[in-house]
């Protein structure tokens, strides 16, 4: 499999070889198994807090001749707790049960659930592959919605050491990213209660663009809307196909290639140590 290779002024230089990784055959339905998994682990857990609507010194009584008892009086058997009394005259609310004011929940969402999602490594790697794949197929990045004049998949290495957010933007609008950076420049108002709820607004997903190691690129690049700046390392399903649908447009800089095929990355067999094999 072959890519255009552009330089830093945005001419196509030649078409180089792509590692085995690009050769995946595109599977949906594995990367979408696989972005869930990975959207399910970021998740945060939310849950009433334990004791809620448990606070109360309510009172079951269940014997017929203890003080305080409801037996006698016709009303209902739920748990209740005393406001006032004359004697053995005594004056109820409902507390604690489900039903009553200012009671438990039947069934609330408990802050202790695990919402993580598990997925075979062989399995997760294939995605990240069959992804790859996706990214490099100019139908598939069309469909998705970005614009472009010929597909930049792999540019001069010298893009990591870009340190300005206007030296990236000048560098991607040199590769014919202009329409590009105006569509994910817009924002819309989501519609719906989730205006109140820390997501008013709706952005579109831009470029991905893959290095190699720490950069100055990463703090860069970073402003640039919809732009995401990835180590080759850390990349998941989720970014190169986010919202489960493949082909999001993907630069990958000359050093991000060579270490992805030397170190056979996402392979069955990768050359890294023990400890960086959860990251693949």
């Amino acid at each position: 499999m072959k890519a255009n290779y552009f330089d830093t002024t945005g001419k196509k230089v030649k078409s180089i070889e792509l590692p085995e990784q690009f050769n995946e055959q595109i599977r949906p339905d594995l990367i979408k198994r696989a972005v869930l998994a990975v959207q399910a682990s970021k998740r945060q857990p939310y849950g009433a807090k334990p004791r809620a609507g448990q606070r109360y010194s309510a009172v079951l009584s269940r014997r017929r001749r203890k003080y305080k008892t409801s037996y006698g009086h016709g009303i209902s058997r739920v748990p209740r707790k005393t406001l006032w009394h004359r004697g053995t005259q005594f004056g109820w609310v409902g507390a604690f049960a489900p039903g009553t004011v200012g009671g438990r929940r039947a069934h609330p969402p408990k802050a202790s659930k695990d919402w993580t999602q598990k997925i075979n490594i062989k399995e997760r790697r294939k995605a990240i592959r069959s992804a790859l794949a996706a990214v490099i197929n100019e139908s598939l990045v069309k469909e998705r919605g970005h614009l472009f004049k010929e597909l930049p998949t792999v540019i001069d290495s010298k893009i990591e050491t870009l340190s300005k957010t206007s030296q990236v933007k000048k560098l991607l609008i040199k590769l014919g990213l202009e329409k590009e950076l105006e569509r994910v420049s817009k924002k819309k108002i989501r519609a719906g209660r989730g205006k109140t709820r820390g997501r008013k607004y709706k952005k579109k997903k831009g470029p991905l663009i893959v290095v190699s190691k720490t950069c100055p690129l990463i703090k860069s690049g970073i402003n640039l809307p919809g732009t995401d700046i990835c180590i080759i390392n850390n990349i998941n399903a989720e970014m190169l196909a986010p919202g489960t649908t493949p082909g999001r447009l993907t630069l990958f800089s000359q050093e991000a290639i060579d270490k992805l095929k030397k170190q056979k990355l996402f392979t069955n067999n990768p050359e890294v140590k023990k400890w960086k094999t959860h990251m693949i």
